[in-house]
């Protein structure tokens, strides 16, 4: 009897523990296979004036900085012309700051105004005809007007700098836009034009991709996946052709940046999530084409 209650004992423990075990298992609800992991920005640089290619500062396989200067495109005349819209906006100062002729104006009102004062004592004792004092009186209303020309003289001298300094801000602009500069940082994939090659807006220079961020994109099945939103909490593995190493490397941790709304006739729609990229020993160590999977816990 004591026989027969242990067998039955041990029975019913073994799917207990059984089922305890396979709760402790971490279990995925979705797992988004065969993905791939592309380029979030790739760009040909292009000109963005007409001449000649003067001056190509990078090569293929480099790494740039933002705004770092890739190439120049003759730039002789509009050099020249900053320097001659310089000159020009510092005559327009000068002239705007110059109150030389204000001053003038007022010193010659307040000289017009005491003699017409002086001639009006002289008339009420009547030393000088009427019609001189008359003239001194227009003298002094004259001067008073000259005051009024030289400030509204000065007031457009003032406007005539801010166009001159306007005018010296497109120049710059000018030179500025043969400047080919890298709009952010990233890879030097390949160039596009040769030094010395006539270039024109629009021309593509080189191709700049952007490393430090990628992009893991696949397919999700629509039906599975109705409470998969963006910004869920996802883990990205990225497999090598060398599947030890692969295995070995830790998974990403990510959310959902994407979860289109249309879906294909296989009843899919397409997800991504981005993730940074590192480098081992100068190298980047996840690259475009790699395949992967997301996992959606």
């Amino acid at each position: 009897m004591r026989f027969s209650l242990s067998i039955l004992c041990l029975i019913l423990a073994a799917p207990i523990t059984a089922s305890a075990q396979e709760a402790a298992v971490p279990k995925h609800a979705h797992v988004v296979e065969n993905c791939v992991v592309q380029y979030i920005s790739k760009v040909d640089v292009p000109a963005r004036a007409e001449g000649t290619l003067t001056v190509l500062k990078v090569d293929e396989g480099l790494t740039v900085e933002k705004d770092q200067v890739l190439a120049v495109i003759d730039d002789t005349a509009a050099q020249i012309n900053v320097a001659l819209k310089e000159a020009e906006e510092k005559e327009a100062i000068l002239n705007a700051t110059n109150e030389v002729n204000l001053n003038d104006a007022k010193n010659s009102e307040e000289l017009a105004r005491a003699e017409a004062e002086a001639y009006e004592e002289l008339r009420r004792e009547r030393a000088i005809p009427y019609w001189e004092l008359e003239k001194k009186k227009l003298e002094a209303e004259r001067a008073l007007l000259r005051i009024d020309l030289a400030q509204m003289q000065k007031s457009i001298a003032e406007v005539q700098a801010f166009a001159k300094r306007q005018e010296l801000a497109l120049a710059q602009y000018e030179l500025k836009r043969r400047q080919v500069v890298a709009p952010w940082g990233g890879f030097i994939e390949s160039r596009r034009a040769q030094l010395g090659e006539w270039v024109q807006p629009g021309t593509p220079i080189l191709t700049l991709i952007q490393m430090d961020k990628l992009r893991v994109e696949g397919d999700i099945d629509a039906l599975a996946s109705r409470s998969v939103v963006k910004g869920t909490k996802v883990e990205v593995r990225i497999f090598d052709k060398d599947e030890s190493s692969s295995s070995d490397q830790k998974p990403i941790e990510g959310t959902l940046g994407y979860v289109s709304m249309e879906v294909d006739l296989n009843g899919r729609h397409r997800v991504w999530v981005e993730i940074d990229n590192v480098k081992d020993d100068g190298v980047w160590r996840y690259k475009p084409g790699m395949t992967a999977d997301i996992r959606i816990p």
